[in-house]
């Protein structure tokens, strides 16, 4: 995957809309500015805490930095409705330099991300921490339009209504662009 998949990769995320409520939730709390889930070039390992699942995402584009990104998530309980998390697993390892399409199997909600950084294709491969709830989340799934425009793009994309929750999310790669 290289950046252009990377850019693609959370803004073309497959949503989940549970239909027990629709209330705005507000701005979410990434913390100061400076932090971020990784360093360029590195990897990271980022989960909610228990019964949270990711709903805002942002990244910054450093071609300096190894055609890299940095990486910053938020968290939130899940609704109610969904009952508690039965189990939470890592979903197979999408590979660097490839183009992939990945959802949270056995219902799953997103809640974490581990992502590793390989310097010879300036791409990174992601993994997907999932949690499936006791109550199965009734959605209808669909591809996001927030999505930058060009690779090198910076995105702040998150879920404005609660319960429209991060089910996976797909890439496209190309050479060319690294």
């Amino acid at each position: 995957m290289d950046i252009f998949l990377l850019c693609v990769l959370l803004p073309l995320v497959t949503v989940a809309r549970a239909q027990y409520s629709d209330y705005y939730y507000g701005p979410y709390n990434y913390g100061d500015n400076d932090e971020w889930v990784n360093v360029y070039r590195q990897g990271f390992n980022f989960q909610c805490p228990h019964g949270q699942v990711i709903v805002a995402v942002r990244s910054v584009f450093s071609k300096k930095e190894g055609s890299d990104r940095l990486w910053n998530y938020a968290c939130m309980p899940a609704s109610q409705s969904l009952g508690e998390p039965t189990e939470c697993w890592w979903e197979e390892i999408n590979r660097a330099g490839t183009e992939w399409y990945q959802t949270c199997s056995n219902n799953g909600l997103v809640a974490g991300f581990q992502s590793q950084y390989f310097p010879s294709v300036l791409d990174r491969e992601w993994q997907f921490y999932c949690c499936r709830y006791s109550r199965r989340c009734p959605y209808s799934c669909w591809l996001t339009t927030e999505y930058p425009g060009h690779y090198g793009e910076d995105m702040d994309m998150m879920m404005y209504t609660y319960d429209y929750y991060i089910r996976g999310a797909t890439t496209t790669f190309s050479a060319v662009h690294r």
